[in-house]
């Protein structure tokens, strides 16, 4: 666990693969004022994590940016039961063996309302992602929406970043993510309710941070689609 702002910690999970290529995975922990803890993106669970987590307060509530980010949920279900999962749209159809309390919508639930701001980006015919923001520590948490893959040299994996639009020090939305954005004016209008938000970071799950200036950054990375 890694402290990255006032009642905010992450730590990285295993590297994930999806069509042979190699995806870095990453979940965040809020504390909220009452010393729950607020789950983003749970990543596999080993006993080190599980003691860090213990460590900092009772996991109360769990949520995933989108459908994709649900491989570990049964773990943290089965290690916590009192746990409360909220689905993004599309997962609990896709995860019928998991019960949860409620799908996310453009309004937070009452039991983070006054902590955390939640605004869903629609506007894809494939799959909308829930983007997050954290107020005390001025942090946007984003899912898949912005990627940011290094470029280890002339390798297929370097030219699979390049033409898809996820490489370089600003990375960006995957092109064919971008193709399914058919409501663009409807996603525009999302996005700009996150920028709206300021935020300083931005937590991302595939790829490193951006710990300064994250509203320039968020607006950079979504430029193909407000400009």
């Amino acid at each position: 666990m890694k402290s990255i702002g006032e009642n905010l910690w992450i730590a990285d999970g295993p590297i994930v693969y999806a069509y042979g290529f190699p995806f870095p995975t990453r979940m965040a922990v809020v504390r909220l004022e009452d010393g729950r803890l607020w789950l983003w993106s749970p990543v596999r669970l080993d006993d080190g994590l599980r003691r860090d987590i213990s460590d900092l307060g009772r996991p109360t509530y769990a949520v995933t940016p989108n459908k994709l980010h649900h491989l570990a949920l049964r773990q943290w279900v089965d290690a916590f039961p009192e746990l409360s999962l909220y689905a993004p749209p599309g997962l609990a159809r896709k995860r019928p063996d998991l019960r949860f309390s409620a799908e996310l919508e453009d309004a937070s639930p009452a039991a983070w309302r006054d902590e955390i701001d939640q605004v869903r980006i629609e506007g894809s015919i494939f799959m909308t992602e829930v983007f997050f923001f954290h107020r005390r520590s001025r942090t946007c948490l984003v899912g898949d929406l912005v990627q940011r893959h290094g470029d280890d040299g002339k390798t297929w994996k370097a030219w699979l970043v390049k033409l898809g639009g996820v490489g370089g020090p600003e990375g960006g939305t995957p092109r064919d993510a971008r193709l399914t954005f058919w409501h663009r004016r409807r996603a525009r209008a999302c996005i700009e309710r996150a920028l709206a938000w300021a935020p300083e970071r931005l937590v991302i799950a595939h790829g490193p941070c951006v710990l300064e200036d994250g509203t320039s950054a968020l607006r950079r990375s979504m430029s193909w689609l407000l400009d």
